[in-house]
């Protein structure tokens, strides 16, 4: 007979998760269902926190297929061969990224955290991180109207 006391229902507490998961620069991942946490096999689950104004490297996750549902914040999804295709989501929106797509998380809002749910199709986490030349390029752009004059050269 199953023992369901001990291999039933987890809770995993929200302030027990387990930053040591794979990382992607600009962005905080932590686990919270994956097999050496729950003996979980075939999800992966946790959280995904960029600051402010902040972007992840490109990167993209093997064979896995990925749902992120937004809780807070504004997430604009960059993806393709040189990120070139962008959405953006909202708290209550989901976004599905397939295997192998590059892509790269922004948080559009530029002062407050961008908070998202991750979950997986495997137990452990994949994540390959890339060196992909975007074709959005980070300019700084002057407001330029009747009232704010061009910068001076």
């Amino acid at each position: 007979m199953t023992d369901w006391k001990e291999n039933g229902v987890r809770v995993i507490p929200g302030d027990q998760l387990d930053p040591n998961t794979a990382q992607t620069p600009g962005m905080e991942r932590a686990a919270a269902i994956n097999f050496a946490r729950v003996g979980a096999q075939k999800i992966w689950a946790g959280t995904v926190r960029i600051d402010a104004n902040a972007k992840t490297g490109a990167h993209h996750h093997g064979e896995l297929e990925s749902v992120i549902y937004v809780l807070k914040g504004r997430a604009r999804m960059r993806w393709g061969e040189r990120l070139e295709y962008v959405a953006e989501a909202g708290p209550g929106d989901f976004i599905f990224v397939p295997p192998f797509v590059p892509h790269q998380e922004i948080n559009a809002s530029t002062d407050e955290p961008l908070e998202c749910v991750v979950v997986r199709s495997d137990n452990e986490a994949v994540v390959v991180n890339l060196d992909i030349e975007p074709v959005e390029k980070p300019e700084q752009v002057a407001w330029v109207d009747p009232i704010h004059k061009p910068p001076a050269n």
